[in-house]
C-alpha cells in the first residue's frame, strides 16, 4: 500500500536538508533567454501563442520587477519577454500599479493582459511559495520555471494553492519545461499544481514535470463549468500525485506521451461528458490511471499505444468506474494540429531527459532520442542555397545586397539604448554611428508608415565591434513570428513577407554589440 504524499516526502527532504546544512550550492546550466521552437499542441490553434515574441527583453531577479516590468509597458498587450532570475518570494513581490497591468501582492498576477513571455534563465527561476495567477489574459508563455509550494491555507498563502491558475477567459497559454511541485495534499495546505476554469480555452502543457502533490490539476472547478477545453498535455511527468492527472470535466484534453509514476488513487478523470485522447502515454506503479471518478456525470476516452507497467485497478461500483483492467475506447477525438508520436516504450527515459526546468530546454522530435532545441527556424531558406549567409560561396557578408535598403527614411525604435548611442543611427546610411543595447542583448527595430516587402536584412557592425554579435532571432513585429535565427552580423535572408515593422534582436554577444546599420530589403 502507499503512503500519503507527505509521509513519501520525509526521505527526501531529510537529504535535502543535509545538503543545505553542508553548504552544498547545487548550480543549473545556462538556458536560453526565450522560448526555443514555438509552442505545441493546442496552444497552436485560435491564432497560435507567441507570448512577447517581437517585444522589449527585461531581465528581472524579484516579483516587483516583474510587475514593474508589466506595468512599465506602453498598453497591456504590449510584447514583452520577462527574463526571470534568481528565487521569487512573498519578500520581494509587491503590488505595482499601471495602465497596462493589474497587479497583486502575493502572487505573479497576469490580469486582464496579453502578450507576455516569462523565461527562466541563468541559474534558473524559482517562484517560491508564490504561484502565478492568469486571469482574463490571453497568449502568454511560461517557460523554464520552478514553482513550488504555493499554499491555500497556513503561512503564507498565494494563489489559492495553486501553482499556476487560469480562470475567466483565459485564451492561448503554453507552459513549457517547468516543474511544479508541492510537498503535500490538501490537509498540508496546498491544492492544484496546473488549474484551468471558467472559459479558459487553448492552453499546452510540455515538457514539464509535476510531483508531490495531492492534486494534479484540473479542467472546470465544478460539474458545470464546462467552458473549458482543448488542452494539450505531452512529454510531461506526473509523479506521486495522489488524484488529478488530471480532472477533465467537459472540454477535450489530448495526452500523449506522459510518464505517470505513482498515482496513488486516480489519474485522468474524465468526467461530465468530456472527452481525452490518450496516445502512447507510461503508466507506471500507479492505480486506476483512466476512468470516471468520483461522479455519475460519466466521461469519456479515445485511448492508444499506452503501457500499463504495475497498474491496479478497482471494481466498478457507484461513482467509481475506472477504464481497466482492459482500457477500451468510448469516443472518437478530432486533432487539428500535428504531432509525432515517440513510442510509449521510451517515454520514459525521454521524458527523463527533457521534462522539468534547466534541462536545456531539450525535447524529442518522435525518434525517442532527446533533442536540443534547433537554432534554425524552419522558415530560414534551404542552408545549401547559394542566397543563404552561412554558404560559403557567398558574397562578403558586409557587401549590401542588391535593390534599395528600405530602412532609409524609415523610423526606427528599440528595447533599450546604450549612453551616447541613437536607434536612428542604425538607418542614416553612415558607419560612423551606431546603435547598442543597454548590455549586451537588446532589439532594434525598423518601421514604416505603410507595409513593405522584405526578404532580406544586412545587419552591419560598427568598426572594431566586428564579431561582437552572437546569437540573434528577426522577427516579424506586427505578428510575432520568428523569420530567421542564428549567429553573427551579416545578410540574413528569409522567405519575403509583407509588415511595417521588423525587429533584430540580440540575444546572446561577447561584449556590447555596436549595431552601425540595419538595412533591408526587398528580397
Amino acid at each position: 500500500m502507499r503512503r500519503p504524499v507527505a509521509l513519501r516526502l520525509q526521505a527526501a527532504l531529510g537529504t535535502l536538508a543535509l545538503a543545505a546544512a553542508a553548504g552544498v550550492v547545487l548550480t543549473m546550466p545556462e538556458t536560453a533567454s526565450a522560448a526555443a521552437g514555438g509552442a505545441t499542441g493546442y496552444a497552436t490553434q485560435n491564432g497560435g501563442t507567441t507570448g512577447g515574441a517581437g517585444g522589449q527583453t527585461v531581465r528581472a531577479t524579484t516579483g516587483t520587477a516583474i510587475h514593474e516590468a508589466l506595468c512599465g509597458r506602453a498598453s497591456s498587450s504590449t510584447p514583452i519577454v520577462i527574463e526571470v532570475e534568481g528565487t521569487i518570494n512573498h519578500g520581494n513581490t509587491s503590488k505595482v500599479s499601471g495602465d497596462s497591468c493589474n497587479t497583486a501582492a502575493d502572487k505573479i498576477e497576469l490580469k486582464q493582459v496579453s502578450n507576455i513571455t516569462i523565461v527562466g534563465v541563468g541559474s534558473g527561476a524559482v517562484f517560491d511559495q508564490l504561484g502565478i495567477h492568469i486571469r482574463e489574459s490571453s497568449n502568454i508563455i511560461i517557460q523554464n520555471v520552478t514553482v513550488r509550494n504555493v499554499k491555500k491555507s497556513g503561512s503564507p498563502t498565494s494563489n489559492g494553492g495553486d501553482a499556476i491558475g487560469m480562470e475567466s477567459d483565459v485564451r492561448n497559454v503554453w507552459v513549457d519545461h517547468s516543474t511544479l511541485e508541492a510537498s503535500g495534499g490538501e490537509s498540508e495546505g496546498y491544492d492544484g499544481l496546473f488549474d484551468m476554469k471558467d472559459n479558459t480555452q487553448y492552453v499546452t502543457l510540455s515538457y514539464s514535470v509535476l510531483r508531490n502533490s495531492g492534486r494534479g490539476g484540473l479542467i472546470g472547478s465544478s460539474e458545470s463549468d464546462r467552458s473549458n477545453g482543448y488542452v494539450t498535455f505531452h512529454h510531461n511527468l506526473y509523479e506521486n500525485i495522489d488524484s488529478r492527472a488530471p480532472l477533465l470535466r467537459g472540454g477535450t484534453a489530448h495526452m500523449y506521451n506522459n510518464h505517470y509514476v505513482s498515482l496513488n488513487k486516480s489519474g485522468i478523470n474524465s468526467r461530465a461528458g468530456a472527452k481525452a485522447k490518450v496516445d502512447n502515454n507510461y503508466f507506471e506503479d500507479s492505480k486506476d490511471v483512466l476512468g470516471t471518478f468520483y461522479t455519475d456525470e460519466a466521461g469519456t476516452w479515445q485511448v492508444s499505444g499506452n503501457i500499463y507497467d504495475n497498474v491496479t485497478w478497482s471494481e466498478r461500483s457507484g461513482d467509481n468506474n475506472p477504464a481497466g483492467p482492459d482500457p477500451q475506447s468510448t469516443t472518437t477525438v478530432s486533432i487539428p494540429y500535428s504531432y509525432t508520436l515517440d513510442d510509449a516504450s521510451c517515454v520514459p527515459s525521454v521524458v527523463s531527459a527533457t521534462a522539468g526546468a534547466n534541462k536545456g530546454l531539450k525535447v524529442s522530435d518522435g525518434s525517442c532520442t532527446p533533442q536540443s532545441p534547433d537554432p534554425t527556424d524552419p522558415t530560414d531558406p534551404d542552408p545549401t542555397d547559394p542566397t543563404d549567409p552561412t554558404d560559403p560561396t557567398d558574397p562578403d557578408p558586409t557587401d549590401p545586397p542588391s535593390g534599395t535598403n528600405l530602412s532609409i527614411g524609415a523610423g526606427s525604435d528599440g528595447s533599450s539604448k546604450a549612453s551616447g548611442t541613437s536607434y536612428g543611427n542604425v538607418r542614416d546610411g553612415d558607419l560612423g554611428t551606431y546603435w547598442s543595447p543597454a548590455g549586451t542583448t537588446g532589439s532594434v527595430s525598423v518601421k514604416w508608415s505603410s507595409a513593405q516587402i522584405v526578404g532580406k536584412i544586412n545587419i552591419r557592425e560598427a568598426a572594431g565591434s566586428e564579431g561582437t554579435i552572437g546569437s540573434y532571432r528577426v522577427l516579424n513585429h506586427d505578428t510575432g513570428a520568428v523569420l530567421a535565427s542564428g549567429s553573427g552580423a551579416g545578410v540574413i535572408a528569409f522567405s519575403p513577407v509583407s509588415l511595417e515593422k521588423i525587429t533584430f534582436e540580440i540575444t546572446g554577444a561577447s561584449g556590447t554589440p555596436k549595431v552601425a546599420e540595419f538595412e533591408t530589403y526587398g528580397g
